[in-house]
């Protein structure tokens, strides 16, 4: 098989299994949390960033208790947009209490005390059930916290619940069939995107980025292989990174194994926290790290690459949102270097799926063996798999497509050292940010903003206008993830930040990409960014 064949060849319809029946309520099962949406607006309490709750508590001008029932308040008023799989109602309200007693006694308080936080439900969690979104896993509890998870709880923090996700986090609508689906097979509970409910909120951490965007947890964990943190937050006007991966050693930023998150790729995954600001997700990194949360750096003077290749076919509804963004960091005194990455998308093109497509051969049944989880194979998780997009995709890890014969081999001559596709893309990166002396490159996250959502297969085909010319029958996977999938295979830290709405009231987010390794540096740069931007309106939910 032609490594760079379409990605449509592997996310096309196989047909749709209803799950509907084998799952009970919230607390019992693997069940979207359900209820019609309220009509309400933005109030101080679901104003405050994640910043701002900590310092609001901690100074006590603020009752954990009553900024929790506030969350899960709100949570149950937008169940209808689909964010959560499972909500901790009664034990996040306990913990809250626990932190308000602590601060009566004068307890010192954790830095992230009292912060309620939603966390994928593809991340392990030892109090709570991780199903990946999938039948098989429905009753899977894991016995530790992911190492992330574990360090926001040492902190204070406070899980809200477990948010929806893609199907094992293996795609980019969140348009999970396993929730529901009716007579015709068309999923009933897909996730909604907070601005439009029509629309998708991105994947696959899309749960976590409509808990945050409806206000009803400030800030939460994702994961990230080709850009689930990242496609989220800017379909819905909020931030979100992916920290350095490297090659998986020590230049991995965060401590999370294979075995910590249902895997997809051991080279690409990474957990990824998600909140309203760049702020927010530099106190979680500082704390998820034991760093320190940098100060915004100063903008005048300061070098941004800006690569053609991503900036190539921007939906027109997006393209001046891009252009204004970029205007008003130049007005700031951002110096610009006009320079591609020549070579990258098709460099890019010839690893990401033998990597994201070989690695889940082996990377699955050894979660799941590590993890005693109720099933052990690849055979047996396809056979729980509701959503067709994702059943396409896991048809070509049965096969292996990409691995050693009768496979076409493209994973092995993507993995050679120095020659290798994937050292030639980090080799890329690298000489770029060095020969044009630039501290990261700036780019759209996303060719288009939120797509419709599609009920019948998930994620199929889209269509969108480039300079007035309708781009029709398009692959909404990689449409969606083009901008974003290059970083990851270079295991580069990426950002994405908030830059403004489209005339039609879609959020547009903008993606900087740094060095391997300059996270604490990026998130400094997406700090003074989203001053100059300003943030987006609340959407009306």
């Amino acid at each position: 098989m032609n490594p760079n064949a379409s990605r449509r060849n592997f996310f096309k319809s196989t047909g749709a299994v209803s799950a509907a029946a084998m799952f009970g309520g919230v607390g019992a099962g693997l069940t979207a949390c359900g209820g019609d949406s309220a009509s309400t607006s933005e109030d101080p309490l679901l104003a405050l960033t994640a910043t701002q709750v900590v310092t609001s508590i901690k100074n006590g001008t603020l009752k954990a208790e009553t900024y929790m029932a506030a969350m899960i308040a709100r949570a149950k008023a937008a169940s209808g947009l689909n964010g959560m799989i499972f909500l901790n109602e009664s034990e996040a309200l306990k913990a809250a209490k626990a932190v308000d007693a602590a601060k009566t006694a004068g307890t010192p308080l954790g830095a992230l005390a009292g912060l309620p936080v939603v966390v994928k439900d593809n991340i392990n969690t030892k109090d709570m059930k991780t199903t990946g979104g999938t039948s098989s896993l429905r009753n899977f509890q894991p016995t530790s916290n992911a190492p992330s998870v574990q360090k926001l709880l040492d902190a204070g923090a406070i899980i809200l619940g477990k948010s929806n996700l893609h199907e094992w986090a293996f795609g980019i609508t969140t348009t999970n069939f396993t929730l529901g689906t009716d007579q015709s097979g068309l999923a009933t509970r897909a996730g909604k995107n907070p601005y439009d409910t029509s629309r998708i909120p991105g994947g696959s951490s899309g749960g976590t980025a409509i808990a945050v965007a409806a206000r009803f947890a400030p800030a939460g964990l994702g994961t990230d292989t080709g850009g689930s943190t990242r496609v989220p937050a800017s379909f819905c006007g909020i931030a979100g990174f992916r920290p350095s991966v490297g090659d998986g050693g020590t230049d991995r930023r965060y401590r999370d194994t294979a075995n910590d998150a249902l895997p997809i790729s051991t080279t690409r995954d990474t957990v990824g926290p998600m909140g309203r600001t760049v702020a927010d997700i530099a106190l979680l990194d500082a704390v998820i790290t034991g760093g320190t949360v940098p100060t915004a750096k100063a903008l005048k003077g300061l070098k941004i690459g800006i690569p053609a290749a991503f900036w190539t076919g921007l939906d027109d509804s997006v393209k001046p949102v891009a252009e204004a963004a970029k205007k008003k960091l130049a007005d700031a005194g951002v110096v610009f270097v006009e320079a591609d990455l020549s070579g990258i998308m098709a460099l890019n093109d010839a690893v990401s799926f033998p990597i994201a497509l070989h690695e889940p051969v082996t990377a699955i049944p050894a979660y799941l063996n590590a993890n005693n989880a109720p099933v052990r194979t690849v055979a047996a998780v396809i056979a729980g798999l509701a959503s067709p997009d994702v059943q396409g995709a896991f048809g070509a890890i049965a096969g292996d497509v990409f691995g050693p014969a009768p496979g076409n081999g493209a994973y092995d001559a993507a993995m050679v050292a120095v020659t290798g596709g994937r050292a030639q893309l980090q080799k890329l990166y690298k000489d770029y940010f060095s020969a044009q002396g630039v501290e990261c490159v700036l780019f759209p996250t996303t060719l288009l903003a939120a797509p419709k959502i599609d009920a019948a297969k998930g994620s199929d085909k889209l269509s969108y206008t480039v300079g007035g010319v309708e781009q029709k029958d398009k692959d909404t996977f990689g449409t969606c993830i083009r901008n974003t999938d290059p970083c990851t295979n270079a295991g580069l830290p990426s950002l994405s930040i908030p830059a403004g709405m489209t005339a039609g009231g879609l959020p547009v987010g903008m993606e900087i990409d740094g060095p391997l390794g300059s996270d604490a540096n990026l998130l400094a740069i997406g700090m003074a960014i989203e001053a100059v931007w300003g943030s987006v309106k609340a959407p009306v939910v």
